[in-house]
């Protein structure tokens, strides 16, 4: 089970898929990144895309911080069927959550909607490559409002991959913190490439 841990839901417990296919964000790590966010821009009305959702606890989280909607993308029909679970369970409006199947990498462009905040919490087996080209997508695709913030969670191994993607990005790392092997990374866009929607 994962609890969440502040705002409208605080103290609900949801379920987190079987198996070996996801790799849920602890509390500890989860709250960490949950204040990173705070500090960097809230959650009120934010548009939310958690783009590996897993149990949909990220996405979840912020909307009990008061985001306005999320998009849950998941391809594993485990973890799907564990997020509607999960989603009805709280009592949560479709209107403000849409989950979708499908591998998100390959659906850049088809995503709904302009994004304020985007979690990326995808299987290790995925590069710092392929992740920030993904985001890159979306930037060129106006797919993310001027001041998003993107919440990348990887193996602490890859900071240097992670550096040398960003790079050549229209992105920059704001913010790293480190939690035994894993790194949350927030990313965001840099000064020189704001011309996209304002919230």
């Amino acid at each position: 089970m994962v609890r969440i841990i502040a705002g409208e839901y605080r103290g609900r417990t949801i379920s987190a898929p079987k198996g070996d296919a996801t790799r849920p964000t602890t509390d500890r790590v989860r709250e960490s990144l949950m204040s990173m966010i705070q500090s960097a821009a809230g959650f009120e009305d934010a548009r939310v895309l958690d783009a590996f959702a897993g149990s949909g606890a990220l996405g979840i989280e912020a909307l009990s911080r008061g985001a306005c909607s999320v998009q849950f993308y998941e391809r594993a029909p485990v973890a799907l069927r564990t997020i509607q679970k999960n989603l009805a369970t709280l009592g949560i409006d479709t209107r403000q959550a849409r989950v979708q199947k499908g591998d998100v990498l390959s659906n850049a462009q088809s995503l709904y909607g302009i994004f304020d905040i985007v979690f990326l919490d995808p299987p290790y087996a995925y590069d710092a490559e392929q992740i920030i080209g993904f985001l890159s997508e979306l930037y060129q695709g106006q797919k993310l409002a001027s001041d998003a913030v993107c919440v990348y969670e990887h193996d602490a191994k890859d900071d240097q991959s992670v550096d040398n993607s960003l790079a050549s990005s229209p992105f920059e790392l704001l913010k790293r913190k480190r939690f035994g092997d894993t790194m949350v990374d927030l990313i965001v866009i840099k000064d020189d490439s704001h011309d996209g929607e304002e919230r």
